[in-house]
Order: C-alpha cells, then sequence, then structure tokens
C-alpha cells in the first residue's frame, strides 16, 4: 500500500494544481482546454475520493481491533465488534477493487459518449432478428447503468428486428464498458421458420465508436453535400409527409451516414453529424493503430469487427466470449441486459494483463 499511497499523493497534488487553473480566466475562455482539464479532475477527484474511502474503513477497523482486545470479558459486546470488523473487511476489499480499477491506466477515450453500430450479417432473416435482439440487450444494459440511449438511424426488416440500427449512448464509462463489444455476434438457435428443427448459424457485426468532440474533429462544409429526404417506417404520424430525413456525405473519404428517426430535420442533422465525426474518428485511430504494432495489441483483438468475439447458443443456454475462453450459461439473462456477466471479466482480464488473453 506504501506504492499507492505515493500515487495517490501525487494525484491530490495534481488535482490541486488543476483546481487552480480552473479558476484561470485564460483556461475559461479555451473551452477544448477546459473540458479536457474537468475531465482530468474528475478522474482524479475519484481516485483522491476511493483512497479516502479506503482509509477511513482502514481506521474503523483499526480501532474496532482496540476495542475488542479491551472488551476481554464481555462475550456479547465481543460478538457485535468482530460482526462488525468483518462488514468493514468485506468493505475494504471491494474498496481495494476499486482503488485498483481507478488506477489502471485506461484508453483516452474512456469517457467518451458512445456511438454503436449493429448490422445483420450472414443468415438472412435470423441475422436481422438477432440484431433485434442485441439491440434490446443494449438498451436494457444501458437503463441498467443509468445511461441515455436514443437512435440515430434505423433500417428495419420485413420479418423483423433490423438490417442496421446506429445509436448513441451518453453516461459514465460508457466507452469503457461498451469498448470490446466490436466484433461479429455469432447466434446458433432454430429459427421459428425451421420445420426440421435444425440449429442455425447466423452473424451480426457491431462497432462501437468513441462520440468525437466537434473541436477534434473539424468538417469543413466545402467537404460535405447534405440530402433530405421523406423519411420512412416508424415514427409517428407526421413522420412521412415532409422531407426530415438527413443523408449526409463526407465527399473526401465517401463515408456516407443519415438519420431519419427525429421528426426535426434540424435534429437529425445534428445527429447523422455526430456520427460522422465518429466515424471519422474511427477512421484515423484505425491508421495510427496499422502503423503501430503496440497500440493494436492494446486492443481487444484490435477491435476489427472480421473478429468472431462473442457465440450465442440458444439450445443450451450458452454464451462464450472467445478472446478470454469464458462461458456462462445464463444466456437469457444476459439478453435481458445483464450484460456485466461478460463485461466485468473482461475489464479485469485487461486490467491484469494491459490486454485481453489471446490477443496478438
Amino acid at each position: 500500500m506504501e506504492d499507492i499511497l505515493a500515487v495517490v499523493q501525487g494525484f491530490k497534488k495534481k488535482k490541486q494544481e488543476i483546481e487552480s487553473r480552473l479558476s484561470d480566466p485564460a483556461v475559461l475562455a479555451d473551452h477544448r482546454t477546459y473540458q479536457k482539464l474537468t475531465k482530468e479532475h474528475s478522474q482524479l477527484s475519484r481516485i483522491v475520493q476511493t483512497y479516502s474511502d479506503y482509509e477511513k474503513v482502514s481506521s474503523a477497523i483499526a480501532e474496532d481491533r482496540v476495542l475488542l482486545r479491551e472488551a476481554s470479558e464481555d462475550a456479547d459486546f465481543r460478538t457485535l465488534i468482530e460482526e462488525e470488523i468483518a462488514d468493514l473487511e468485506q468493505k475494504k476489499s471491494e474498496l481495494l477493487v476499486q482503488l485498483r480499477d481507478v488506477l489502471t491506466p485506461g484508453s483516452e477515450d474512456d469517457s467518451h459518449d458512445t456511438i454503436v453500430e449493429i448490422r445483420a450479417g450472414t443468415g438472412g432473416a435470423e441475422a436481422s432478428l438477432f440484431a433485434g435482439d442485441l439491440f434490446r440487450m443494449y438498451s436494457r444494459y444501458a437503463d441498467l447503468q443509468g445511461w441515455n440511449l436514443v437512435t440515430i438511424n434505423t433500417h428495419p426488416a420485413q420479418r423483423g428486428g433490423f438490417k442496421e440500427i446506429a445509436f448513441g449512448v451518453q453516461g459514465k464509462d460508457v466507452f469503457r464498458k461498451l469498448k470490446f463489444e466490436s466484433g461479429v455476434h455469432r447466434v446458433q438457435r432454430i429459427p421459428v421458420t425451421e420445420a426440421s428443427g435444425r440449429i442455425h448459424t447466423s452473424a451480426v457485426t457491431v462497432a462501437v465508436l468513441p462520440e468525437a468532440d466537434p473541436v477534434d474533429v473539424a468538417i469543413e462544409p466545402k467537404d460535405i453535400r447534405i440530402d433530405v429526404f421523406r423519411a420512412s417506417g416508424h415514427g409517428g404520424q407526421s413522420v412521412n409527409t415532409m422531407d426530415s430525413a438527413v443523408r449526409i456525405t463526407h465527399l473526401p473519404t465517401k463515408i456516407v451516414v443519415q438519420c431519419q428517426d427525429e421528426r426535426s430535420q434540424r435534429q437529425n442533422k445534428e445527429k447523422a453529424m455526430r456520427h460522422l465525426r465518429a466515424k471519422l474518428l474511427e477512421m484515423e485511430k484505425a491508421k495510427l493503430q496499422s502503423q503501430t504494432a503496440e497500440t493494436r495489441r492494446a486492443q481487444v483483438r484490435s477491435g476489427d469487427r472480421s473478429e468472431k468475439v462473442r457465440t450465442y447458443n440458444f439450445p443450451q443456454n450458452r454464451v462464450t466470449d472467445h478472446r478470454i475462453g469464458l462461458t456462462v450459461y445464463h444466456l437469457d439473462s444476459i439478453l435481458n441486459g445483464a450484460l456485466d456477466q461478460l463485461i466485468a471479466p473482461l475489464l479485469n482480464s485487461t486490467n491484469k494483463a494491459g490486454s485481453l488473453q489471446g490477443t496478438p
């Protein structure tokens, strides 16, 4: 703990320095610097507070042990103190885990809001149905985490589910927890339309993109083409009565994004621009990763959507994460949002080894 204490003392000093800078009028006038410092201050405050809680619990345990020695003849009092010490020891262990977690260096994107894209892959209608299952899973997980989820663009399939859906998620540690979802998600189950009862295998791709700040990804007006068109599908009584849907083409890269889920053309344009900035940021990061092998190894199998990351087997109620060799038999609860059964082991694996087991 001496090493941790020294680290935390350094963070305390840095936190005070940032607090001093945040009161500087020049920093207040610089939006980019101010935003960067407030994020850093929030992380340092979390570290300092967690260590403070750990110290308080440790001090309380020490005081109780003194009382325990002094109450050698009072059996009832000793029992109460022993029970309290046991509770405090449990809390101390939990705080130590939290402390190691907040002290583990993370990606600079971990605190960013996130855009998730789900696309049906091989498997036809069954893949589209499973894309819908994954969207419900992430929606319920977001609810459990207290996050805000908003759809950006949907392309429903005729038989249900989605050919493609993109949505944004806002909240604490969103990208940190969802970044490992990138990749191919394979499903094995018997389709409703399968008369012979054969297990069908299909796949869905998931991409998780950290949202880019407008100051980090500048988009010149001359580099984009904006088209408006009439929205189709669900969205309320007036969704099909005006040209409110927006399609944006980034001419230099040929990236195309669109949004039609809002009734307002302005709102659809804002969402589409958020999506475009995230995709441009992903493209830039992909270039850097291809140039730096060390950076690539720090990702979860690079996060490449060509990698199979997980298999959902319905007949066995089984989910297997192939990156860390984890298998759990709670598929039903996971699809209902209990995704921490998979995310927590992934986070623990990266915290211990710096990258996931089996990563190239």
